[in-house]
């Protein structure tokens, strides 16, 4: 679901309250959080941690075109380290500013910056956590 409130908010029907408002109804729910709620990264890495079947999706996140815009800020990567299970590849692919590569490649680099997210970590995002969603 498109709930954060990049790249333009919706008031009403945009942010991580809204999302936490029906996950409070139905916290059974499975839900993908597009671009990982940005510009709400926080907040929505906080209802993933709370409701085990939120997921957020790595659309646009961590590429040159979301650095510019809404960049994700380091100090939350140690949190995406213990999410492993609970990040999925996005991609919004065709409709991207930028070529499908670039956005595995942005993934990539975070295996350079610290905390390390290792093969492991982007096996997890970029395949198997995907197919387990799709119950593949």
């Amino acid at each position: 679901m498109h709930v954060g409130s990049g790249p333009v908010p919706r008031p009403g029907f945009t942010g991580p309250d809204k999302l936490e408002g029906v996950l409070q109804r139905h916290p059974q729910l499975t839900a993908v959080v597009a671009h990982m709620g940005a510009p709400e990264y926080a907040e929505f890495l906080d209802l993933a941690e709370k409701y085990p079947r939120v997921h957020l999706d790595t659309t646009m996140v961590f590429t040159d075109f979301f650095e510019a815009a809404a960049p994700f800020p380091a100090e939350l990567l140690p949190r995406l380290a213990g999410m492993r299970e609970r990040i999925v590849l996005g991609s919004d692919f065709p409709n991207i500013p930028y070529a499908y590569a670039h956005q595995l490649e942005a993934l990539e680099r975070l295996r350079d910056k610290e905390p390390r997210l290792d093969d492991d970590w982007l096996r997890m995002v970029c395949w198997f956590n995907g197919q387990r969603l799709l119950g593949v």
